[in-house]
């Protein structure tokens, strides 16, 4: 048992030394300040989904600042969207003087327009990037689950969170308050139920994907052979769902709630609330687990569970070593084209970014 420790410690020590983490956007005090200087002196106000648009800059969404940011390629940051109040107004209008209430988490569709999941408005709304024009594409305000097979519009969700775009143009919502993830065909504005059976449950190794519960989904990303990957909060489990076959996988995750496990074998490992997902070019599953307050990989090369940043103690740590470097229930992750990894670190009020040596 001795051996095996260090064995997993020197692991861990490795993987360490091939990273350094720094921080990209905002100053670590919560704020809203900071717009037409670098982001680096800005103040934020709880980032959480964090995205590269399909102009280069990167963008993020202020949960708690009720705005969007974008940093500029030249490290310029300037909002979006939002007032800075929350509320549920502004559709039809430009989207600077539209009021968000809580917004999770973003995502560009193939044409280059912004959706934005309105947490606590129970929609889904979408900003035109050519006219800034905000609008509602899905839920009608309300908490609830209808609205199956007719306009998304006109349908009820509760509390979505995470949403991603499928390899077929479909929007996919985690549905997080009813326990299912919806999916939006984009060419109709129709909704549906994908998966979930409306109740929380167990959801088991290799079971269909239609009629089987699952248990707070929360945060979902697709990887390149259009496998949808699937992190549950209150689960604290990590699934594949293949969609050609239409089973769901058990990948990470014990069920028990924890921070046990870095270095071996994913699926028995303990995850302690994870709220961000992201699949990276080699196909590697990131993972912001956020009550661990740490950036947790699974590698698909060996399916090892491996601890990239944090020490399971919430703070604020400094830029360098990432296994020395506290952060404060991250939600955001997001991994870039050439490797980098950007971090939503949310009540340490800073993006933070993940690049090897």
């Amino acid at each position: 048992m001795r051996a095996l420790l260090l064995l997993i410690s020197f692991a861990l020590a490795a993987n360490a030394a091939e990273w350094t983490i720094s921080t990209f956007a905002g100053d670590g005090v919560k704020g809203g300040g900071g717009d037409g200087g670098p982001a680096t002196a800005a103040q934020t106000d709880n980032p959480f989904g964090v995205v590269r648009g399909p102009d280069g800059a990167i963008w993020f969404c202020e949960y708690t600042g009720q705005r969007i940011r974008r940093v500029a390629r030249d490290g310029t940051i300037s909002t979006i969207a939002g007032t800075g109040a929350k509320g549920y107004s502004g559709d039809g209008g430009p989207a600077l003087q539209a009021a968000f209430n809580l917004p999770h988490e973003l995502r560009f569709d193939a044409s280059g327009d912004l959706y934005i999941v309105d947490m606590t408005n129970h929609t889904v709304r979408k900003i035109d990037m050519k006219t800034k024009i905000i609008t509602t594409i899905a839920g009608n305000g309300k908490p609830g689950y209808s609205g199956d097979g007719g306009p998304a519009k006109d349908a009820q969700l509760k509390q979505p969170h995470s949403i991603q775009f499928g390899p077929g143009g479909d929007l996919y919502v985690c549905d997080i308050g009813n326990n299912v993830i919806r999916r939006i065909d984009m060419k109709t504005g129709l909704i549906s139920t994908f998966a979930g059976t409306g109740k929380p449950g167990v959801t088991p190794d290799g079971a269909p994907i239609a009629g089987t519960p699952l248990k707070g989904p929360r945060s979902l990303d697709f990887d390149k052979q259009g496998n949808l990957w699937l992190a549950t909060r209150e689960g604290n489990q990590v699934f594949k769902f293949d969609l050609k076959a239409g089973k769901i996988h058990h990948i990470a995750g014990t069920g028990a709630k924890g921070f046990t496990g870095n270095g071996g074998p994913a699926r028995e490992a303990t995850l302690s609330g994870p709220k961000g997902i992201a699949i990276d070019a080699g196909g590697n599953v990131w993972l912001a687990d956020c009550e661990s307050h740490s950036i947790r990989m699974i590698n698909m090369k060996t399916g090892n569970l491996e601890l990239i940043a944090g020490l399971n103690q919430k703070g604020d740590g400094p830029d360098g070593d990432p296994l020395q470097c506290k952060m404060a229930r991250p939600h955001g992750i997001f991994c870039d084209a050439d490797g980098t990894v950007f971090i939503g670190d949310s009540e340490a009020h800073r993006v933070r970014l993940l690049r090897r040596k």
